[in-house]
């Protein structure tokens, strides 16, 4: 199978976020500070590692495709859809704020481009599922970090009026 321009775009809008992931993790594991340090420090290991595999199998499937992977640092910066990384060191707390960021527009633009990947290659779109859904389990497990428990609700009583 040849790669419409298409899909080719589309893989390629994939990639750099990947790629973009994977550097500004590594920017984060670098700069890090404060309570929690350590923990957050290795999760920030485990995400870039899974980028970087990522956005390599990404690469590989768009040259299997015929397509051509740019993973040239000013392409990367030029087109990512990521905000940037502060320079210095970094809170954990922001650092988890941000990082969750980073993850949840690279699943936003994954998500925002897989239907029509998926209308040409359902292949390449199981490989986009199987990113999407380590990468929400990253984005939930770092926000956990800054959450607080919910308060229960009140649930309105199931048994039936009049009787104890």
């Amino acid at each position: 199978m040849k790669a419409s321009a298409e899909l080719g775009s589309n893989l390629q809008s994939v990639l750099v976020d990947l790629i973009e992931l994977h550097i500004q993790g590594k920017q984060a594991h670098w700069s890090v500070v404060g309570k929690n340090f350590r923990d957050l420090h290795l999760q920030l290991d485990e995400i870039i590692d899974d980028a970087r595999a990522f956005s390599d199998e990404l690469a590989e499937r768009m040259r299997a495709l015929d397509a051509l992977p740019d993973g040239r640092s000013e392409t990367v910066s030029a087109s990512t859809h990521l905000p940037k990384f502060p320079e210095g060191e970094v809170d954990t707390a922001e650092t988890v704020t941000l990082i969750t960021v980073l993850l949840n527009t690279t699943v936003d633009n994954i998500r925002a481009v897989h239907d029509d990947v998926d209308e040409e290659d359902p292949t390449t779109a199981d490989l986009l599922h199987a990113f999407i859904e380590k990468l929400e389990q990253y984005a939930w497990m770092v926000s956990a970090e800054n959450r607080k428990p919910r308060k229960p609700t009140a649930k309105a009583s199931t048994r039936p009026v009049g009787k104890a």
